[in-house]
C-alpha cells in the first residue's frame, strides 16, 4: 500500500491532526543514500514530520525545509517538503554506528546536542525561519517543543521508524496534534488523557495501524473528522541543469583548473545521491556561459 496522510479535526475544530505512514518514503530514502540503521531512523522521523508539515501548507508553490544541527556523529539532517507532501531529505554521515540504547536505536545519541531550525518559503520577500534548541534529540519532542515555543501552538507529535533484520525499513509513520487557540479545557484534558494511553507510536505501526487507526486511537472519543487524504513520496526534483548551478558556484578558476586537468568531473545531488557527469566540453560551456 502507498503511503499517504490523513488530515483530520476534532471536538469541533478545536483540534487538528495529521497522521502518516511513510514506509516506503523511508526506504526510498535509505536506499538512495544506503543509510546505517540508526541513520534511517533519524531521517526516517524527519522526513515523516516534513511530510505531514509540507501538507500544512496552503500554496502550489511553498516549501518547508527543517534541519537539525548537532554535535553528534550523524552530522546533521536536512529535509525540504513541499505543499503536495513530496519530501527529500539527507544526513551528514550515512554510515554512523551506535550501540543500541534501552533496546531501542540511538537516535538522540546520533543526533547529539544543537539546533532544529524551520524554514518556510511563502513566496513572500524572507522566509519565514523558527529556530529552537534540541530538547531530547529524538525528533518528536524537539518538534512539540519547536510548535509550542516559535509558532504558540501547543501541539504532539510522534513519529517512528522500525527496521527489520536486514535493516529494510519494516514500519515507518507518524502524528501531529494541534490544539486550536480556542480550544476548551475539558477538550485538552480529553486529549492529555488520550496521549498518556499512546506510549508508543512504533508499536502501534507494527500492529499495521493505518493513519487513520492511529486517529482513531488518539482521538476517538473526540469525535474525529477525516477531513481529507494526501499521499506522500520521496520525490526529489534535481536534474542536470539544477546541478550545474552547483558546479558554477565553485567559480571559473577551479572550473578551469578542472578543465586543464583534462578530467570529467562527477557531482552528485546531496538529496538523492544522484551523480551527473560533466565533461571537459560541458566544463568549458559552463565557463562561457558564467562569463
Amino acid at each position: 500500500m502507498s503511503d499517504y496522510i490523513v488530515r483530520a479535526t476534532a471536538a469541533n475544530n478545536q483540534i487538528r491532526a495529521f497522521a502518516a505512514t511513510t514506509k516506503q518514503v523511508v526506504e526510498t530514502a535509505r536506499e538512495h543514500h544506503d543509510t546505517s540503521p540508526v541513520a534511517t531512523a533519524a531521517l526516517g522521523r524527519l522526513l515523516t514530520a516534513g511530510a505531514m508539515m509540507g501538507s500544512m501548507m496552503k500554496n502550489d508553490t511553498d516549501m518547508l525545509t527543517l534541519q537539525i544541527r548537532g554535535d553528534g556523529p550523524i552530522q546533521g539532517i536536512t529535509v525540504t517538503a513541499d505543499s503536495h507532501a513530496s519530501v527529500k531529505g539527507y544526513v551528514g554521515n550515512p554510515d554512523v554506528m551506535l550501540p543500541p540504547k534501552n533496546g531501542k536505536l540511538d537516535v538522540g545519541g546520533a543526533v547529539g546536542i544543537g539546533l532544529l531550525q524551520v524554514i518556510k518559503d511563502m513566496g513572500l520577500k524572507e522566509p519565514y525561519s523558527g529556530q529552537t534548541i534540541l530538547v531530547t534529540s529524538e525528533i518528536a519532542e524537539d518538534l512539540t517543543y519547536y510548535f509550542a515555543n516559535s509558532e504558540q501552538v501547543p501541539s504532539s507529535v510522534g513519529l517512528g521508524v522500525l527496521m527489520e533484520k536486514d535493516n529494510t525499513v519494516r514500519r515507518a509513520g507518524g502524528f501531529i496534534i494541534q490544539l486550536m487557540p480556542f480550544a476548551e479545557e475539558k477538550t485538552i484534558s480529553q486529549l492529555e488523557e488520550n496521549l498518556k494511553n499512546v506510549t508508543s507510536v512504533t508499536a502501534l505501526l507494527d500492529k499495521g495501524y493505518t493513519p487513520e487507526q492511529l486517529l482513531e486511537e488518539l482521538l476517538g472519543n473526540l469525535g474525529l473528522e477525516i477531513t481529507d487524504t494526501i499521499s506522500t513520496q520521496f520525490f526529489c526534483n534535481c536534474s542536470k541543469e539544477r546541478v550545474e548551478q552547483a558546479v558554477v558556484s565553485i567559480g571559473r578558476k577551479d572550473i578551469q583548473e578542472m578543465i586543464d586537468e583534462g578530467e570529467d568531473i562527477e557531482v552528485k545531488c546531496h538529496f538523492c545521491n544522484t551523480a551527473y557527469r560533466y565533461t571537459i566540453d560541458e566544463l568549458k560551456e559552463i565557463v562561457k556561459r558564467s562569463k
